[in-house]
């Protein structure tokens, strides 16, 4: 029978589920189907009030992989603020306002490792817990008070291999709550094999959205996935404000006749994982791929993206070379797919053909076996976002 353990299903327990829906041509069902108004992906407003309440919760960063050693750091904007997450010398991480104290320019781009940072327009300088280290033509500034001249924190903390921040006086626990309720998303084992950036003509959501229904694999994937998975079958669970959606392949089929308990999934599903409100972490068969949905306007979002070697492949040289042919395989296929069908929905939404976007009661919401409680998430989350002003209590109605 299926059991629910650490807040999601076991292995065997998904394999149940899943052949249960191939049987009797099913999927995990919603309650009702889902009305979003067309001109919220166009307010600025609301747009305005989505970024400010980014800055109000936990949201992760980078992969806790990107920043290994004393003096590794990421520096990059999020929701409008420039930051810098970075290990310092006892191995904590730390993160700051990325501006410098004597007139704001960024003291650090991109990523890297350094003994200190300096800003390279007047060459302050600072340590890398952030306190102020040298000042250059130091008799020009007789009263500054070095201690109250750092670089301005923010909090960060490492859970499941990630570093969260959160800029501003926290509203409410975001993506944290629930994860202590699952296995460890992200393992010290797993390496980065490769990290990009990108910028796109697109509503933040929609990339989002995309991936956490399985309803549009047989038109959209015709010779990339569908060959491989199903046409809308997926289970759908939540943890806290996050949720997992099963993508299962149709080799599942093959554990009918193992034992319940000898039953694994690994190589058979892909699962993927939304962090709320903008994060995606999807564990495919060789590689884990984490992408965070960075908004810059209505119409325009930078991804970040890293890939991993999936928990317990480590950084053997074989393992690597295997995870990056996964990747290079999705990002030239599915990957291609989905971002032309995302680029094609935004010129739709441009267009003022509709009012509504609808999403099926089959797609989205959170369906839990019997006496399961259901919890207020799934892929209404990142629609409903904000249903409340960002600055009341983070019981959003999701």
């Amino acid at each position: 029978m299926a059991e629910q353990t650490m807040g999601l299903l076991d292995d065997e327990a998904v394999v149940e589920r899943v052949l249960g829906h191939v049987d009797n041509a099913t999927s995990d069902m919603g309650e009702s189907v889902w009305r979003e108004p067309v001109d919220n992906y166009h307010s600025q407003e609301r747009f305005r009030s989505e970024v400010e309440l980014l800055k109000h919760l936990p949201i992760p960063f980078c992969p806790s992989a990107a920043i290994p050693e004393a003096g590794s750091y990421v520096a990059r904007v999020a929701a409008g603020t420039p930051l810098l997450v970075v290990r310092d010398e006892n191995g904590d991480v730390r993160a700051f306002r990325n501006a410098c104290r004597h007139r704001g320019m960024q003291v650090a781009e991109g990523t890297g490792c350094k003994k200190y940072f300096v800003c390279t327009y007047h060459g302050w300088a600072y340590r890398l817990d952030g306190s102020l280290r040298y000042i250059p033509h130091r008799h020009g500034f007789p009263d500054i008070d070095d201690a109250s001249h750092g670089l301005v924190p923010v909090e960060a903390v490492e859970r499941h291999g990630m570093v969260f921040v959160t800029q501003e006086e926290a509203v409410g626990l975001g993506a944290l709550e629930g994860l202590d309720d699952i296995p460890q998303l992200i393992t010290p084992d797993q390496h980065i094999f490769d990290s990009s950036e990108k910028t796109s003509d697109v509503h933040w959501k929609l990339n989002i959205e995309a991936m956490l229904e399985g309803l549009h694999i047989k038109f959209t994937h015709p010779e990339s996935f569908y060959p491989y998975g199903y046409d809308n079958l997926n289970v759908v669970e939540c943890f806290g404000n996050n949720n997992r959606v099963t993508f299962p392949f149709r080799r599942i089929e093959k554990l009918r006749d193992t034992p319940p308990a000898e039953r694994d999934v690994a190589g058979k599903v892909t699962y993927v994982y939304h962090l709320f409100p903008n994060v995606t972490i999807v564990v495919l068969s060789n590689h884990t791929a984490l992408s965070i949905s960075e908004p810059i306007s209505p119409t325009r979002t930078r991804f970040f993206n890293y890939r991993l070697t999936n928990s317990g492949e480590g950084s053997d040289a074989d393992n690597v070379a295997r995870a990056k042919r996964d990747a290079e395989f999705v990002l030239d296929t599915g990957g291609k797919e989905d971002a032309a069908a995302i680029q094609a929905i935004q010129a739709g939404l441009n267009s003022s053909a509709n009012q509504l976007h609808l999403w099926p009661f089959r797609e989205g919401d959170c369906a839990l076996p019997p006496g399961v409680e259901r919890q207020p998430a799934g892929i209404k989350g990142i629609r409903a976002l904000l249903k409340r002003p960002a600055w009341q209590p983070c019981q959003i109605d999701l």
